[in-house]
């Protein structure tokens, strides 16, 4: 209104009405309550307190202080002979905080809303990566604990934003812009600010856990000054994931100062995304060991070969990072992290903390390679931790809601069993990331636990693009009573392992015990089946029940023999464990049966012989081996969670 921007002495005593014009550069606008105030006809000389709002915009910074004004002039009776002017003298200043809102890897100047964050392909907002990887080749920790850059390398995961702050450097003299983040985001989000060298020391920590605002440095004649944002932690049990940072500009004349002008932003922080067994394969991790059997030089060069046919790098932990702890797929899950700007790889470091506790952390961080870990606080480690009980689908459509980055899978006890689960804080925070919405399976049947027991995902080349594999007690036993009923019951399934007893296919066929805990297996998996198809949108078409029996101990499940959906998968190459199943034919039935399975699916069928450094260690191929995939093509932030 009027009076707020001049004085009501100014105002003649008869005065009814006004008309206001602006000068070159400066427009003006009327804003009024249509039930209260009827338009001018000659839309100019409006009634005076009447709540007609009158708003002034310029379209550029001044040159000068003042060199803009309004002028305004009040009439009576008579619209042709004004009762008095005024002239309201103005300064125009550009001050804006710019992010890449719109999502295209470049900050662009926005004139939208800049406070709010929209998912979805029409969506808007900046996004942030955690700067958890190591650019510094002199540097030990993460990027994201160093309060002073390292290396100019690490401004490349960080966001830019621009601040625009053109105006007479008068205006500077009396006022000054101060670049803010709330104490609630201080801890999640780091700004450097840029003065445009070379020099690690030309960019310095401005915002941050211990500065909440900053007086920002402007130099006469500057009109755009430069930040990078980094983001420092994960969406988590008490983060969704945004984070804000304002900049306001101040009146140091008055006491207490006055911000006349405050432009926000708003970030979210990329979430860590795992990815399935579909994505193309780029890097095989195995371990390198020697234990009371010898060493394991024929997996890794098994391993070896099938990488090659894969066109896959092999990356060998060798004995000394990991102690003898083979287990490297319970030890880590590898993902990655996306921005408009960056994506790089990321390595979720589960809690379990065995013998290859650090080689996360020693052997894979480093220069565009990131790095998370979630511990337990205060009990224990259990095996349902290990990253063997993690897993992932491929994309899925479930009752018309789209998953377009596929769904995690976790095992756990029974529902309401009172049994083992996960860590709270690993599953907390996997379901934080908001993009690949867990479920939870039972897997606390099995002695070890982990659901890639009895699952596994591989890609396909038809309209599907992938089946989901169950391990299948009920497949197996029909498969050796139709090789009884073929005449031969007396084939032996382990028939020339030298530590392990043959039993042939009536025998197995006939023990009652045996039968009886896979009968317990069948209903267990079963009751998964259920949960996969509902919570993956799946089918019976979906799914390829793979022939596996096992044996209960203290009550819980394990392998009878090499469980061969304990596979690795890369592309359309498997590495499956050998069964040493019944030879019927110079053929063994099992893998035979796999292989009119999955070969007509486009898929192959590698089977791997390394029975005494894993069966009889409670492993198998998919324990002792972890796979670094290609990111999802498609992006996270187009996605409605």
């Amino acid at each position: 209104m009027l009076s707020s921007l001049l004085s009501i002495s100014d105002v003649p005593k008869d005065a009814e009405t006004f008309r206001v014009s602006g000068s070159s550069g400066v427009e003006v606008f009327t804003a009024y309550n249509t039930a209260q105030v009827t338009e001018p006809i000659d839309k100019a000389h409006w009634p005076l307190d009447a709540g007609v709002d009158v708003i002034i915009s310029v379209d550029a910074a001044s040159k000068a202080l003042n060199d803009l004004k309004v002028n305004v002039s009040y009439f009576g009776q008579q619209k042709d002979s004004a009762l008095g002017h005024s002239v309201l003298y103005l300064t125009g200043a550009d001050i804006s905080l710019d992010v890449d809102t719109g999502r295209t890897g470049k900050v662009k100047r926005s004139q939208g809303d800049k406070k709010t964050w929209r998912w979805g392909p029409e969506g808007y907002g900046a996004v942030l990566l955690v700067n958890c990887d190591r650019d510094g080749l002199r540097s030990r920790g993460i990027d994201l604990a160093n309060t002073q850059l390292t290396s100019l390398d690490d401004l490349q995961d960080m966001a830019p934003m621009v601040l625009s702050c053109d105006g007479p450097d008068e205006l500077f003299d009396s006022h000054k812009l101060v670049l803010n983040v709330p104490l609630s985001d201080s801890r999640r989000v780091g700004v450097f600010c840029a003065r445009g060298g070379n020099s690690l020391s030309d960019y310095k920590q401005v915002l941050g856990p211990w500065h909440l605002s900053y007086e920002v440095e402007r130099h006469p004649g500057e009109r755009k000054i430069s930040f990078y944002v980094e983001g420092l932690t994960f969406p988590d049990a008490h983060f969704l994931g945004l984070v804000s940072l304002s900049v306001s500009l101040v009146d140091t004349k008055t006491l207490p100062e006055v911000p006349h002008f405050t432009d926000t932003v708003t970030f979210r922080m990329a979430p860590w995304i795992m990815t399935p067994n579909t994505q193309s394969p780029l890097e095989l991790y195995v371990c390198s060991v020697v234990d009371s059997h010898g060493s394991n030089e024929k997996f890794l060069k098994d391993m070896s070969d099938l990488a090659s046919k894969a066109n896959c790098k092999l990356i060998v932990c060798p004995w000394i990072e990991n102690r003898n702890d083979r287990w490297i797929q319970d030890e880590m899950e590898f993902g990655y992290i996306e921005a408009p700007h960056k994506s790089f790889p990321v390595v979720f470091d589960s809690p379990r903390n065995r013998r290859l506790k650090y080689f996360p952390y020693k052997s894979i961080l480093g220069p565009d390679f990131g790095y998370v870990t979630r511990e337990i606080p205060f009990a224990g480690v259990s095996g349902l931790d290990s990253f063997g009980n993690l897993d992932v689908s491929p994309p899925v459509t479930v009752e018309g809601k789209e998953y377009p980055l596929g769904r995690i899978l976790i095992g756990s006890s029974f529902p309401k069993s009172g049994g083992q689960q996960m860590a709270k804080v690993v599953r907390d925070f996997l379901k934080a990331q908001q993009v690949q919405a867990p479920v939870e399976l039972y897997s606390d049947w099995l002695y070890v636990g982990h659901v890639d027991e009895f699952l596994s995902f591989v890609p396909t080349s038809d309209q599907k693009g992938f089946r989901l594999l169950l391990a299948s007690p009920s497949a197996c036993l029909e498969l050796f009573q139709e090789k009884k009923e073929e005449g031969y019951g007396e084939v032996a399934q382990f028939d020339g392992l030298k530590h392990q007893a043959k039993r042939s296919i009536n025998e197995m066929l006939e023990d009652r015990r045996l039968r009886n805990d896979n009968l317990h297996v069948q209903k267990c998996i079963d009751w998964n089946r259920e949960v996969l198809k509902r919570e993956l949108g799946l089918t019976e078409r979906d799914i390829v029940d793979i022939p596996q029996l096992f044996f209960l101990k203290d009550s819980y499940a394990e392998a009878f023999f090499p469980d061969m959906v304990n596979m690795v998968v890369l592309g359309k190459y498997l590495g499956i464990p050998k069964p040493f199943g019944p030879i019927i034919n110079g053929s063994c039935c099992l893998e035979e049966k796999v292989r009119s399975l999955l070969e007509p699916l486009g898929l192959y069928c590698i089977f791997i012989d390394d029975y005494l450094s894993y069966h009889k260690l409670l492993g198998e191929i998919h324990c002792g081996t972890n796979v670094r995939r290609k990111p999802f093509p498609f992006k996270w932030w187009h996605m409605v969670p």
